[in-house]
């Protein structure tokens, strides 16, 4: 397995808990949720979101470079930032060459899409920005975090909707095995909060609809659970190979020790009710990790507070699991952060590892019976030698991460 290690070496974040891995990571451990009504959907069906508050890109990024990206471009800068400096890398001196970028996210920049479809619509094509493109290309997000910290090597941006974060940190890996890079960052981003992106969502019945109780309204594998709550935000993660981090005296949070991908190849948004997908996944991380079922000892579910997800999941997880590994879902806290909830929450597969800590899943009051796992209703202190993060999307696309205790 040595052979097969990465080294998580930084953490950076961007979520609706605040920014930064302190704010993210207290609120994930005490359980608090972080939705709230939301001004811009007072109108809609579903008035609440989880937003990332008091976000200051003109005081993070400058005025100029700020107003010349999207939201879930500028989100992405400021995670990377933390990350690197939590890494202990200095752009400034390495070889840029051997520095790689994988990112993902589910729509690009739909915020600046829809501002310029209504100038488009008021004022005529003559007053389209011409940053239009440039700034909602999902590609741009890859693009631009390269353009910052001067990274030349592979760069590419995966869109496996709200599996893209995970995705992209076991493509990163592979490209870390493959020599091709040094160091990758990797994670994902995503701000899909607009009027009509989460008009869609509501008319597709997704989202949760307690417009009385927001705080309450994303409560994973709970009995009275009716949809997610959509949020926003940036994971990145600095990966290196375990070697390479130990020769420059770098600190290894975590590794990562294997990865499994899959496909349900059953319905565009509907999770295989039996959850095949999803176990085809977690049996490849498993096996490229050199590790058995017995082995997990906690697993950050997918979890979205979804009927159909949450009872697909558990009852998949028990069937390849049993009850050994303590099960948690941190979008109790977070909500679903959609093409960035992959990587947020291998962030917090990695925190949890590396402090010996399972975080509650936040509004858990009434276990749904039907779910027969050990969940995470409190904190919990263990030694976490290995652990499971799981991410599915939109078209049954699976990502699993296996996540194992620093060497």
């Amino acid at each position: 397995m040595a052979a097969a290690d990465i080294a998580v070496t930084g953490l950076g974040l961007v979520t609706p808990a605040g920014v930064g891995i302190g704010p993210t990571w207290q609120a994930v451990c005490a359980g608090t949720p972080t939705a709230a009504h939301d001004p811009e959907l007072k109108n809609h069906p579903v008035t609440f979101s989880c937003r990332v508050p008091d976000f200051e890109p003109e005081v993070l990024l400058g005025a100029r470079r700020a107003h010349r990206l999207d939201r879930f471009v500028q989100f992405a800068l400021v995670a990377a930032r933390e990350a690197l400096a939590d890494a202990r890398l200095d752009p400034g001196t390495w070889d840029g060459a051997r520095v790689g970028v994988v990112l993902g996210c589910a729509d690009g920049g739909p915020g600046t899409v829809e501002a310029e479809h209504r100038a488009l619509l008021t004022d005529g094509p003559g007053l389209v920005s011409p940053l239009l493109l440039p700034m909602q290309l999902p590609n741009m997000l890859a693009g631009q975090v390269a353009i910052e910290f001067g990274a030349t090597g592979p760069n590419l941006v995966v869109a496996t909707a709200c599996a893209s974060g995970a995705s992209a940190i076991g493509v990163a890996r592979d490209l870390l095995l493959l020599d091709r890079c040094d160091v990758v960052m990797a994670g994902g981003s995503e701000a899909m909060i607009t009027p009509l992106v989460m008009a869609g969502f509501a008319k597709m019945g997704a989202l949760s609809r307690r417009n009385d109780d927001p705080r309450g309204a994303s409560r994973p594998f709970d009995v009275e659970r009716d949809g997610f709550v959509a949020g926003e935000g940036s994971g990145v993660l600095v990966l290196e190979r375990a070697a390479d981090a130990r020769a420059r005296g770098a600190r290894t949070r975590a590794r990562i020790v294997g990865y499994g991908a899959s496909a349900d190849a059953h319905h565009m948004t509907s999770p295989h009710p039996e959850g095949r997908g999803a176990a085809a996944a977690v049996s490849a991380a498993l096996s490229d990790a050199g590790a058995g079922p017995g082995d997990v000892q906690h697993v950050n579910a997918h979890g979205t507070s979804t009927p159909l997800n949450d009872l697909a999941e558990a009852r998949m997880l028990r069937r390849l699991l049993g009850d050994g590994p303590v099960v948690t879902s941190v979008k109790g806290v977070t909500g679903h952060m959609l093409g960035a909830s992959g990587a947020v929450e291998a962030a917090c597969t990695v925190l949890a590892v590396e402090q010996g800590v399972v975080p509650p899943t936040a509004n858990l009051d009434k276990p749904d019976p039907e779910i027969d796992l050990s969940l995470a209703e409190v904190l919990q202190h263990r030694d976490i030698d290995l652990a499971l993060t799981l991410s599915c999307g939109f078209g049954g696309q699976n990502a699993v991460l296996a996540v194992a205790a620093a060497a």
